[in-house]
């Protein structure tokens, strides 16, 4: 399909006759007092030097005021932006809508895990439980919250799962501020999945279930979830140890505040239809993906976007050939009221 984005500059158009109105008359009675006043004294011979060079067919030719036309017809239509606008449509297949709400505060730094004999935080066990989570659920919308201090929305829901991964690996703690606010994760995810269709609205929590900022309670953003059909499927990361080594300022010592608060987690999931577990458990991911799959999914989309194919060279090279000719023709720019020797 055909079209101009910014039509309205046609009303350029008329603007060369309009001066050619009011400005001709003018230019009328300026031509006849340069005749008096500023002619050459071999305006003849000059004229010849000018047109020597050029073709026999050229140097006779008359007035041609239309290139002039042409010229800014031509630059009018390529302010105007004409475009082709190319039909795509895109077709979804039925899935379920997950976000996901990832800790990123400073307390997933903690160094209570090991890997290959040697320590990682709960951040590297995150990534790496949740990133084979995501590949697992093809033909599924993922979105990702990241929360500290504050919560925000890294992703949207999206098809477009390896770019969901590659932004979980780009996580590192404090990246949302101090502090863990829970309930504010929780409630940006339901503000996100509520314009989903009912029955396919999953929210998977990870953090250590210290709750220590924020505005709105774990528990009360819970019960939100249950009213608007989101289930939360909590996950635990952290151990029960009383003290644990943890990495500040470059150096790594040990805290005996990083608790690990597993009820509160159950609680949350409980409340909002939804499932508690622990990161370390190696049959966790298993579980809740067969419990998603359980839920009815939401229905496929269909989705047609017009996909525009610029065209304003067309009509620019048309006003560039026409400038060429005027160069070519001495006479070209010739018009009624132009003065003659």
């Amino acid at each position: 399909m055909f079209s101009f984005e910014w039509p309205w500059l046609a009303l350029l158009l008329p603007l060369p006759l309009l001066a050619w109105h009011f400005l001709a008359p003018a230019a009328s009675a300026g031509s006849r007092r340069q005749r008096i006043t500023l002619l050459h004294p071999a305006l003849a011979q000059l004229d010849g030097a000018f047109s020597a060079r050029r073709p026999e067919g050229l140097r006779r030719a008359g007035p041609r005021p239309w290139l002039l036309g042409i010229v800014w017809m031509g630059l009018v239509a390529a302010l105007m932006r004409p475009q082709w606008l190319e039909p795509y449509t895109e077709t979804r297949s039925e899935g379920y809508d997950l976000m996901l709400a990832v800790d990123a505060s400073h307390s997933m730094e903690a160094l209570d895990f090991s890997s290959e004999g040697r320590q990682v935080n709960r951040m590297a066990v995150v990534k790496g439980v949740m990133g084979r989570f995501i590949e697992q659920r093809a033909g599924d919308r993922i979105g990702l919250i990241v929360f500290g201090g504050q919560a925000f929305v890294l992703s949207p829901l999206t098809f477009d799962r390896p770019a969901v991964r590659a932004l979980l690996d780009d996580l590192v703690p404090n990246i949302a501020g101090e502090g863990t606010a829970i309930g504010d994760a929780l409630g940006v995810g339901v503000k996100k999945l509520r314009q989903r269709p009912e029955g396919s609205r999953v929210l998977v929590l990870i953090t250590d279930g210290d709750n220590t900022a924020g505005t709105i309670p774990p528990l009360e953003a819970a019960r939100l979830a249950a009213r608007d059909g989101v289930r939360i499927y909590a996950i635990g990361v952290g151990s029960n140890q009383t003290e644990v080594s943890i990495t500040e300022g470059g150096r790594i010592i040990t805290r005996t505040d990083l608790g690990f608060e597993e009820d509160a987690l159950r609680k949350i999931a409980e409340v909002a239809g939804g499932v508690y577990f622990r990161a370390t458990d190696t049959q966790a991911l298993e579980q809740i993906s067969q419990r998603i799959d359980q839920l009815a999914k939401s229905e496929a989309e269909t989705r047609t976007v017009l996909i525009p194919h610029p065209l304003y060279r067309w009509p620019l090279a048309l006003a560039l050939g026409a400038l060429l000719a005027l160069g070519l023709m001495p006479r070209a720019l010739d018009l009624p009221w132009s003065p003659r020797a």
